[in-house]
């Protein structure tokens, strides 16, 4: 376990709250130390829930680890059972208690209690959330569902003759990034298709709808990370598949689309005559020619990183420069997409080194999660939220899916909004201290006459200083050392190293070039400070003035 300031992933036990909070009739009882309590904190707080989290904990103290902890366990388990009186319970242990091994399911079981009980072993010290999310997700499938101990009354029916298919939807929980929207979509798009849902799991089911859930003809996976291992297991035991493509995007929609059409057996193409899309229109029109090329860098959970990948490189236009999740459980997929892109895979839980990947690649884009957003803003790039870990403002009131057709609009306005508001910025920036329209002008409306908005307009800025700025370039550039302040002529060629091939000079950039430089639309200044630096680096100039500047630019002009 690596300590650190942000993580991407919680211990499992939170994914398993996470499951159990998105249920109806289920409680989840959590053998944990006071200061592993903080479920409130995550789903009332963060995602704004109506109804507090179904969790007890144990909450024992130092004090009590000198007693029997066994014990007062078994009686939290008695008294949430008494008081909740669930349909199913889960037990299990915080990281913490884990290191105590009281086995909550033993201790849980030899109470009797006349419902089933499911035990949850986690391992706090070699997986995270999202495994813990579909291993409690599996353990209840395989209990309620399998035919261990299915719960009285299921009964499992076959199709009859002109019934129209049933699929379950797998996946979505609560805290999760755009589920509760995310299914309302696609629910919609299967039942235009022709398709009757069984059963949305974990997502508002209970006990007895896991115990019908082996009636559907196949499921729907929407978020691989937490339903595809139940959902090979119901492969197994009910012969139900699965499908793999994963709606986000309007290509993978379209795709989706004719993969649930092939498992139900209907005609997909009054569906995909009617998309109600209007991402792809707009992604083709004048507006929209300026975003072509542009550099983005995708990271998050597997699922979302891949599909906005894809989005980026063949819905918009964009370029991939780098891709990476921190879901190691599905790197194979990752690194199957980055090479598509031809871009190296970052597989990694540290957001320190995500951050080095960003600020040495210079993208113009960001898509990440809400760790990116804060780097995004440290180096002044444009970003968007595409994938949780998020904060509050990622759970919005209104209605906004990432997936099926309405979701490749939500996804293109959340691609595209970034870099539009960052050419407003540079617009205003670029302006701010024009006689005109500076901060304190009066407002341009109201005419010549008017006084100024506030006091008298500023004097114009004072000369930059001469003296070079040193500046990091590019991570490859490694360190640079301060240039003489008198030094700027341009060299000839690079100084020889003791084997005889050249060696580039570190760079720095004067800061006259550096203000001329932020003259530059920031939506292109990346390209021309890579450039320049080329430029630069090829003629052996280790202080980019002006006049380098504009020496690159007419070279790389013609």
């Amino acid at each position: 376990m690596q300590l650190t300031v942000w993580t991407y992933e919680a211990p499992p036990h939170v994914g398993a709250m996470r499951v159990a909070t998105a249920m109806e009739g289920v409680h989840y009882v959590l053998h944990a130390p006071q200061g592993d309590t903080y479920a409130d904190l995550l789903f009332t707080m963060i995602e704004r829930a109506a109804k507090r989290p179904p969790v007890t904990y144990t909450t024992f103290q130092a004090r009590d680890l000198g007693g029997d902890t066994a014990e007062l366990f078994k009686t939290s388990v008695k008294e949430a059972y008494e008081r909740f009186r669930p349909q199913a319970l889960l037990v299990g242990a915080s990281c913490t208690a884990e290191l105590i091994q009281d086995d909550p399911g033993g201790l849980a079981h030899a109470l009797g209690l006349p419902v089933p009980v499911i035990p949850l072993e986690l391992p706090a010290y070699q997986r995270k959330e999202n495994w813990g999310a579909a291993e409690t997700f599996y353990r209840i499938v395989r209990t309620l569902a399998g035919p261990v101990a299915p719960p009285p009354g299921s009964k499992r029916t076959a199709r009859g003759p002109g019934e129209a298919p049933r699929c379950n939807i797998l996946g979505p929980t609560a805290l999760g990034f755009r589920h509760r929207d995310d299914v309302h979509e696609v629910t919609g798009l299967l039942h235009r298709l022709g398709v009757t849902v069984n059963v949305v799991a974990p997502l508002g089911a209970s006990p007895a709808d896991i115990a019908r859930i082996g009636e559907a003809d196949f499921n729907v996976v929407l978020y691989p990370e937490i339903g595809y291992q139940a959902a090979q297991w119901l492969e197994k035991n009910f012969g139900q598949k699965s499908t793999r493509t994963v709606p986000i995007g309007f290509g993978a929609t379209t795709d989706f689309v004719a993969e649930v059409a092939a498992l139900a057996g209907v005609d997909p193409a009054p569906v995909l005559a009617g998309a109600p899309s209007r991402a792809p229109w707009y992604a083709r029109s004048v507006d929209s020619t300026y975003l072509t090329g542009k550099r983005v860098f995708v990271f998050g959970d597997a699922t979302h990183a891949v599909a906005a990948a894809r989005i980026a490189a063949d819905e918009l236009g964009f370029e991939v420069v780098g891709l990476g999740t921190y879901s190691r459980e599905f790197a194979r997929e990752v690194r199957a997409a980055a090479a598509k892109y031809g871009v190296e895979p970052l597989i990694t839980d540290d957001y320190l080194e995500v951050e080095e990947a960003i600020a040495a690649l210079h993208p113009e884009l960001v898509l990440g999660t809400q760790m990116e957003r804060h780097t995004a803003k440290r180096l002044g790039v444009p970003c968007a939220v595409i994938s949780a870990p998020v904060h509050v403002q990622d759970f919005p009131a209104r209605y906004s899916p990432q997936m099926g057709f309405e979701g490749a609009n939500v996804v293109f306005d959340t691609f595209v909004h970034p870099l539009m508001m960052g050419l407003e910025e540079h617009l205003l920036a670029m302006f701010r201290e024009d006689f005109e329209f500076h901060a304190d002008a009066a407002p341009s409306h109201l005419g010549s006459h008017a006084a100024p908005a506030r006091g008298d307009a500023p004097p114009l800025a004072a000369e930059a200083p001469t003296t070079p700025v040193v500046e990091p370039v590019a991570a490859m550039a490694g360190p640079v050392a301060a240039a003489p302040a008198a030094s700027t002529a341009v060299q000839d060629s690079p100084a020889p190293s003791a084997g005889g091939q050249p060696v580039s000079p570190p760079l720095c950039w004067a800061a006259d070039a550096e203000k001329e430089l932020h003259k530059i639309p920031f939506f292109v200044r990346g390209k021309a400070r890579r450039n320049t630096e080329r430029f630069a680096q090829d003629r052996g100039v280790s202080l980019i003035t002006v006049e380098t500047l504009y020496d690159a630019k007419a070279h790389y002009a013609r």
